[in-house]
């Protein structure tokens, strides 16, 4: 028996796991290692992030052929590393593609939420954007973004297959610029994309 009272004979593997983790947070803070692999894994994480785009499989309207014709042969949205998910717990990208009304908003805040961190939103499409047709209508809300942050926008009606794929491409540039921070901490300062906009 030990003169703190621990018995070191029923030593349970918890205990053990706790105290190598003390240790060794406490080598890696010492060394300066700790911040080195930080940033290292930050880095791989940021390039992974960008590199493997899951949007979700979601079409809502007219804008939906245009994904389809995104992800299909001709324009070959794979091959950028874009792949289309049904579930929204493998996603990280919600492509909103049509508009958005009243009675649809909860499902799509739903499916937001189920979405894991770190998410990206994209509005395609002048419906997604602003309404569209059916701007300042009594049963659609103007624009996604009021409802979930949108960090894309993709004007058009309907927007061409290749301007998804440049939306995708700024969505990357995005990611290399501020990280994958978490939808709800991102600050104010980081600004919506409109593609075609002079930059």
């Amino acid at each position: 028996m030990a003169e703190d009272g621990q018995n070191y004979t029923m030593f349970s593997s918890r205990m053990l796991i706790d105290t190598v983790g003390d240790t060794t947070d406490a080598a890696l803070e010492a060394s300066g290692l700790r911040d080195v692999i930080g940033v290292l894994a930050g880095r791989l994480f940021n390039w992974g992030q960008r590199k493997s785009l899951f949007p979700l499989h979601l079409g809502i309207k007219c804008c939906a052929l245009e994904m389809a014709a995104a992800g299909a042969s001709r324009f070959d949205a794979e091959r950028f590393g874009v792949f289309f998910r049904s579930s929204p717990r493998q996603c990280d990208v919600l492509l909103v593609n049509g508009p958005i009304s009243k009675k649809f908003a909860d499902p799509i805040v739903r499916l937001w939420e189920q979405m894991p961190e770190p998410k990206w939103c994209i509005a395609m499409g002048e419906c997604a954007i602003s309404g569209g047709p059916y701007f300042q209508s009594y049963n659609v809300l103007e624009g996604v973004d009021t409802v979930i942050p949108v960090d894309i926008y993709i004007p058009g009606c309907p927007p061409r297959p290749e301007a998804l794929i440049d939306g995708f491409g700024k969505l990357r540039e995005k990611i290399i610029r501020i990280g994958a921070v978490p939808s709800h901490s991102r600050t104010d300062s980081v600004a919506p994309i409109i593609i075609g906009d002079e930059q």
